[in-house]
């Protein structure tokens, strides 16, 4: 994952997907106004002299003056497209409003460049994963034929096209702002992104921009890790047109691996972002994924099967096991979806992550941290537990507070479930743990204090939140070693916590150890400048420029996939 354009470093939450829990917070999402508007002025792309739709004299041989009349008339009949919404109906409304009712798309010649490039965003807003239900193009370009649309036109009929393209607009840009299915209907416990008045006031705004094809190119995610992810989709939707790939078959002998190394091959030609096997020698194979250490091979793996598998979220033991088998024997349109759902996570995301911040993707267990849109660090993670309402949310925050030697306050759910049952049949359970009761607010708690077996480590980072979630590190420092890392009650482990706070708080490295291993507990330090954390779930994504797969930890796909094949509109 690398930086989204830049619209602001503290844009970070959304004010339409979760409340924010600060007046702060509404003012920071206020001021940043997410606005395509700023994102096109601040790249530079559109230096043009605004589009001003008040300055349209007339279209064809009809003025003005009929025009905005009968526009008004269009808007106020009950009856609207079948395809368009209730809700989507009244914002095209308050767009014509706040135009004075002027047209927005049909030039004084006709059909022109601002509908062509409507028309022509609209035919590829599959190659995005997209689906057209909300804006038909047969229908559209129907109403917007330029043999219908001529200097006999009457008012009426210019009316009734450019009302209909500004529906369709509303449902692509919506769609594209913020993403066509909500994650809230479809159990994917995401808690961040775009908020409705910026993509509203989004929306309208670009309508002046003077270059709409550009306007409508940058209302997609611009990261370079969703225009990856774009690519290998068209690709896997290529091969399946194709007929797809061959079955692997567990023979146990050389056809099997042969089934392996085709499917490479399949998987390589539709994806240029896979490398080839590293070169191995008898004893060690050089890690496929960056940043990963080297994994000793076991006798009788294979590096094919290997790589295979680290690509595919699976433990890599180089053997043809039975969930290898099963990931190679994943249809390739069952794979072109499930990138087709991850772009639509990209969407659900903020324009803007700003200049710093730190992003956790779960499935890929692993954390990386952005400096003027460069990734700085990159660290493995636990996250939590896929069973008993330990699972990570998505969602994001701002980090505010490191904390050296913290104690750890458990949770009430956990001091029932899990504390009292042990201390009810070992009363020596809290001491062995080096934990201890303390009164909070009048309720006796439990906590563990300070030290080396503290499960929260020797330091940890706050970004308060609705869900009790932090960045921390662990005694259990073997949890890192696993390639399933899904074990904690919900919070993030770190591999390198050490690391994490010299680059939040700007420290060197034996500051950050004095403070890790010294004498003072529960020592909070303030960070200077608040950091975004985005706690996200993407199954499929991209490392160092490699495509991956990722297991569907906690089964959110599905939901997903079956929504986007029937999209209900938003």
């Amino acid at each position: 994952m690398v930086a989204r354009t830049a619209l602001g470093s503290n844009y970070h939450a959304s004010s339409g997907r979760v409340a924010p829990r600060s007046a702060s917070l509404r003012a920071t999402l206020r001021g940043s106004g997410i606005a395509l508007l700023l994102a096109l002025s601040l790249t530079g792309c559109l230096r043009k002299r605004k589009y001003a739709p008040r300055e349209v004299a007339k279209v064809l041989s009809v003025d003005k003056a009929s025009l905005e009349p009968a526009i008004q008339a269009r808007i106020s009949v009950a009856e609207r497209p079948a395809w368009v919404t209730a809700d989507r109906w009244k914002r095209v409304e308050a767009i014509y409003i706040a135009y004075g009712n002027s047209p927005l798309w049909l030039q004084e010649d006709g059909v022109k460049e601002r509908a062509q490039a409507l028309v022509e965003a609209i035919r590829h807003a599959p190659d995005d994963g997209l689906d057209t239900t909300s804006y038909p193009l047969d229908q559209i370009e129907r109403v917007v034929d330029t043999k219908r649309l001529t200097d006999t036109a009457s008012a009426a009929t210019i009316a009734d096209a450019d009302v209909l393209l500004t529906s369709a607009y509303v449902a692509y840009a919506s769609d594209m702002l913020m993403g066509q299915v909500e994650p809230q209907k479809v159990s994917q416990s995401w808690h961040t992104g775009t908020g409705t008045a910026e993509r509203d006031s989004a929306v309208a705004h670009a309508l002046e921009e003077a270059d709409m094809t550009e306007a409508l190119r940058l209302m997609a995610p611009q990261d370079p890790d969703y225009a990856a992810l774009k690519v290998a989709f068209a690709r896997y939707r290529k091969l399946a047109a194709s007929g797809g790939w061959e079955p692997v078959v567990a023979s146990g002998g050389p056809a099997a691996l042969d089934g392996v190394r085709a499917r490479l091959a399949a998987e390589q030609s539709i994806d240029s972002t896979i490398a080839p096997p590293p070169p191995v020698d008898s004893t060690v194979d050089s890690a496929a994924r960056a940043e990963e250490p080297p994994v000793r091979r076991r006798a009788g793996s294979d590096p094919d099967v290997l790589l295979f598998q680290r690509h595919h979220g699976l433990e890599p033991t180089g053997r043809l096991d039975t969930a290898t088998l099963v990931a190679l024997n994943i249809p390739v349109d069952e794979r072109a979806r499930q990138i087709a759902a991850n772009l639509e996570r990209h969407r659900w995301l903020p324009r803007s992550l700003g200049s710093r911040y730190v992003y956790v993707n779960v499935p890929s267990f692993r954390l990386d941290a952005y400096d003027s849109g460069q990734k700085t660090l990159s660290m493995k993670v636990v996250v939590g537990a896929e069973y008993e309402g330990r699972t990570t949310p998505s969602f994001s925050d701002s980090m505010e507070t490191v904390v050296f030697r913290p104690y750890w306050n458990i949770t009430p759910d956990i001091q029932a479930k899990e504390i009292r049952p042990k201390l009810a049949s070992d009363p020596g359970y809290l001491d062995r743990q080096n934990m201890e009761f303390y009164k909070d607010g009048g309720v006796t708690r439990v906590r563990q204090r300070p030290g080396g077996k503290n499960a929260l480590g020797l330091v940890k980072f706050l970004f308060p939140n609705d869900f009790n979630i932090y960045l921390h590190d662990t005694p259990a420092k073997s949890l890192f070693a696993k390639t399933d890392r899904a074990a904690s009650h919900g919070c993030i482990r770190l591999e390198k916590p050490a690391e994490l706070a010299q680059w939040v708080l700007g420290w060197d490295a034996t500051k950050v150890e004095g403070a890790m291993n010294g004498e003072q507990d529960n020592r909070q330090i303030p960070i200077p400048s608040k950091i975004p954390v985005y706690i996200v779930y993407f199954t499929t994504y991209l490392v160092d420029g490699q495509l991956y797969f990722g297991d569907d930890l906690y089964g959110r796909d599905d939901a997903l996939l079956q929504r986007q094949a029937r999209p209900a509109a938003a």
